[in-house]
């Protein structure tokens, strides 16, 4: 692992040594046992507890170039209590992927309604593309579908459904790219269930899903314009502007802006 001033051994060492140093036994639950040589924790009491033995922490404290696996760093978060963002920052410093970061969260009551503070269209989907929530202005955009099944999906809308290709304009590019962006977020799910089960589904029900998804290609969700056309014929453009939650990345909010 190459070494540099925000990630690699020696980065992820001294963050290591600082968090321990300032972790006294009280605060993960141990006893004090009389007076300390040194400050916070003892390795050997953090390696104890992680799972590894002294040696090997020892190693990794001090930057040597050993392989340290997501599990050993997430005992190690685990022992130490650290915060999320310390945890976020733990494992980027080691160019590793957090398994915490696949448990899909259960979305706030006050995520959800926030699409009605939103005048202009305006929707979340969850990691397999689920509308969790929109508001009407969205509703009226994609009359015809929203609000006529009980759990809209913005994937199978867009292969399955016959008003998809009417009313999004440039549609062969649109679908295309979204199954690039599924692809994209496989990245920081790739053991979830659902996630899997709702790609092997969607290959087995579109042949051309199953098209766009062989072609391997992987881009992120971004903005930019989107026109669509109504029932009338008239063509309404739009800026997509797209949020991803920092305390669920499962959760992406649309918003779409009148041009």
């Amino acid at each position: 692992m190459q070494n540099t001033l925000f990630s690699g051994p020696k980065a992820l060492g001294a963050f290591l040594r600082s968090v321990r140093e300032n972790t006294a036994p009280a605060d993960i639950g141990l006893p004090a046992m009389g007076r300390r040589r040194t400050k916070g924790l003892r390795r050997e009491e953090v390696a104890q507890l992680s799972g590894i033995s002294t040696t090997w922490y020892t190693w990794i404290e001090q930057g040597r170039d050993i392989v340290v696996s997501a599990q050993t760093l997430a005992n190690i978060a685990e022992v130490l209590k650290m915060k999320p963002s310390e945890r976020q920052y733990l494992f980027h410093l080691a160019l590793k992927s957090d398994p915490q970061e696949e448990q899909i969260q259960v979305v706030e009551e006050e995520v959800l309604a926030s699409v009605h503070q939103v005048a202009s269209p305006c929707y979340l989907l969850d990691i397999t593309w689920n509308m969790l929530a929109w508001n009407s202005a969205a509703q009226v955009l994609f009359t015809g579908w929203l609000g006529s099944e009980p759990r809209p999906n913005m994937m199978t809308f867009m292969f399955q459904h016959p008003l998809s290709q009417t009313l999004v304009c440039n549609w062969e590019n649109r679908a295309s790219r979204i199954v690039a962006e599924l692809r994209a977020d496989t990245m920081h799910y790739q053991h979830d269930q659902g996630l899997n089960a709702f790609v092997s589904r969607m290959n087995n029900e579109s042949e051309t899903f199953r098209e766009y998804w062989s072609r391997q290609q992987v881009v992120v969700r971004e903005g930019g314009e989107r026109t669509f056309r109504n029932a009338q014929g008239g063509l309404q453009q739009f800026r997509q502007v797209s949020w991803q939650l920092t305390s669920n990345r499962s959760v992406k909010m649309i918003m779409l802006m009148p041009e």
